[in-house]
Order: structure tokens, then sequence, then C-alpha cells
């Protein structure tokens, strides 16, 4: 009864043709959370663009201010000192042919690969395992590099990927509903920047067709896509 009355008190608040300005809805986020768990705040931008036309890919990394919440596992695969820089960065994980041999046994108890490039090629034929789960790294989203220090210290900051689907939306995990409405803004913020900047020169007409923010069990809450993102 307390979910079902809670459900439709959300509903008065949330009006479902309204465009929202970003403080708006940052504050409707936080009031119509329904879930008893910290429950992750998601985005979705509805991007202008053909997927199917590979010069309109949108993809890229972007670091959230204030991170998502969430500490993710780093494992790295590299050789001699840079295992000892992935260390003292906060690696999870640090290794070489040895975790290779674990990953192709079946084992993925992490959430991102780093890998300097010699050793892409022994990781490369796990790519029937790693590559539908997005875990293959590459050096445009930073983690096939030798600066896996700051690699790993990126990530732990709150680095995340995001790539547009075959509909031509980008989705990602922003923060969570405790953060305060500032933190979530400045997350919210960045991303739809790096967002913009990353406009496929063949895109035509309106790039950002329509933006939406929920928390995990919440309603979605639609974002005026022309207002200023400053």
């Amino acid at each position: 009864m307390k979910s079902s009355k809670k459900r439709k008190e959300n509903e008065k608040l949330i009006e479902k043709a309204k465009m929202y300005l970003l403080d708006e809805a940052c504050q409707l986020i936080k009031k119509t959370t329904k879930a008893k768990f910290d429950e992750t705040v998601e985005i979705s931008l509805k991007l202008g663009i053909n997927p199917k036309q590979t010069d309109q890919n949108v993809k890229g990394t972007v670091v959230l201010p204030h991170g998502t919440g969430k500490t993710k596992k780093v494992l790295v695969l590299a050789k001699g000192d840079k295992l000892k820089e992935a260390e003292a960065a906060g690696a999870d994980y640090v290794g070489e042919q040895e975790l290779i041999n674990k990953i192709s046994g079946g084992w993925i108890d992490f959430d991102i690969i780093v890998a300097t490039p010699d050793m892409m090629k022994d990781l490369s034929k796990l790519g029937r395992i790693l590559g539908p789960r997005g875990l293959m790294p590459s050096p445009k989203l930073g983690t096939a590099t030798f600066d896996v220090g700051n690699a790993v210290k990126e990530i732990k900051a709150g680095k995340i990927e995001f790539k547009a689907d075959s509909y031509g939306i980008v989705h990602a995990g922003i923060g969570k509903v405790s953060f305060s409405e500032e933190k979530l803004k400045d997350n919210i913020l960045s991303l739809i920047k790096t967002v913009i900047k990353l406009k496929p020169s063949a895109a035509k007409g309106q790039y950002l067709r329509s933006i939406s923010i929920s928390s995990s069990m919440g309603d979605g809450i639609k974002l005026d896509p022309i207002q200023k993102f400053n």
C-alpha cells in the first residue's frame, strides 16, 4: 500500500508532457525516489544521428567530477615497472599472461581492463569473451595505453565510457540519488557537454533530440533539449 501511495504521489509531481530545466529535474529526481536502496541516476540522450553510418558514431569517455557512486574493479595487464605503476594507482588486479589465462577460463570478476599496447596481441585472442561485454581495451577510450597509472586514477575518480546504441541513444549512469542536486547537475552537465563536443560533422538538423533522467526504479523526467547547458 505504501509503495502504491508513493507512486501516485510521484506521478502527481512529474508532469509527463513537461520539458524541465536541469535544476528542476535534479530536484524532482530526489523527491520522487521510490526504493529503500540508493538508486542509480540514469540519463538517456536521443541524438540526431544515423547510427548505421560509421562517420556518425558517437562514443567517448568523460570523468564525472563527483564520480558515479560506485567504485569500479580495474584489472591491468602490463609488464615490468608498469605493474608497479598500476598497483600504486589503485588497480584491483595486475598481471600478465596468468590473468589472460584466468579470463580464458571464465573469470570476469572486474569491471574494466586497462592494458599496455604490448599486451593487446595476446588479449585480442579473448575477443569472443570480452567483446560482447564491452571489456576489450581501446586506445580511443584510453584503456589501451602505456600510461596505466593515469588511466587507473581516472577510472577510480569516476571516468565512464558511453556509446550511442543502434537507435542513436546514449545511456549512462551519472550518480546516485543520495548525491546533492549540485553534484547531480555537475555530472549531467559534464556528460552532455562531452557528447555535444563529439557531434559528427555529418549529422544534420537538431543534434540533441531528447533528454531524460530517471532513478533506477523511478519514472522518466524529460529535460528541455534546447536549454543552455552551462
